[in-house]
This record gives C-alpha cells, sequence and structure tokens, in this order.
C-alpha cells in the first residue's frame, strides 16, 4: 500500500516535472514570437513611412503593365 502511493507520488512528480519543463518552453517561444510581432510592427510602419503619399492614391492601368506580346 505505501509502495503504491510512493509509486504514484513519484509518478505525479514526474509529471508535474515535465509539465512545468514545457511550460518554460512555451514561454520561451512566445516571448520570442513577440520579440518578433514588434520588429515586424515597427519594420512595417518605417517602411509606409518611406512610401511615397501619391502611391497610395494613384490609380493603376493594369494594361499598361502587360508585357508587349499581349
Amino acid at each position: 500500500m505505501i509502495h503504491s502511493l510512493e509509486a504514484r507520488l513519484t509518478d505525479l512528480e514526474v509529471k508535474a516535472s515535465f509539465a512545468e519543463d514545457l511550460l518554460d518552453k512555451l514561454d520561451q517561444i512566445i516571448i520570442r514570437q513577440q520579440d518578433q510581432i514588434d520588429r515586424l510592427t515597427r519594420e512595417v510602419q518605417w517602411l509606409s513611412q518611406q512610401a511615397p503619399p501619391e502611391a497610395a492614391t494613384a490609380t493603376r492601368n493594369l494594361r499598361e503593365d502587360l508585357p508587349p506580346h499581349y
């Protein structure tokens, strides 16, 4: 009986340890992803500031972009 309880307790401790390790790994992944999102957001903001303002309002005729053989 006592051996069975000790074995169950040991199993629970092992599972808790694995769960804690997994949680730490997932936390690090989330931190890296948030850093990447922040960098990409800053880059998009910078790129949108670099674009000329007339590029956003200009309309394009797609026929002018066709290669000559069409």
